[in-house]
């Protein structure tokens, strides 16, 4: 299960970044299709059924405890 950070203020300045990026993930300096929130590197991970933790800026948690793994 993937599900935004619990921490309202970290959620609130990476979504103001967003907006100011253009959906682009502001703690990257690179704008590519790779860097778009939800970014390459965190699709890749959720993929990974052995990974778990946030995404680069904090936005998502992946959380397997939730599916059983």
């Amino acid at each position: 299960m993937v599900r935004l950070n619990e921490d309202r203020e970290i959620v609130q300045q990476i979504r103001e970044g967003l907006k100011a990026t253009g959906g682009y993930c502001p703690c990257r300096l690179e704008r590519t299709e790779d860097t778009k929130c939800m970014c390459k590197e965190f699709r890749e991970q959720i993929a990974d059924p052995d990974f778990e933790g946030y995404c680069h800026c904090l936005l998502y948690y992946k959380d397997n405890s939730a599916s059983g793994t």
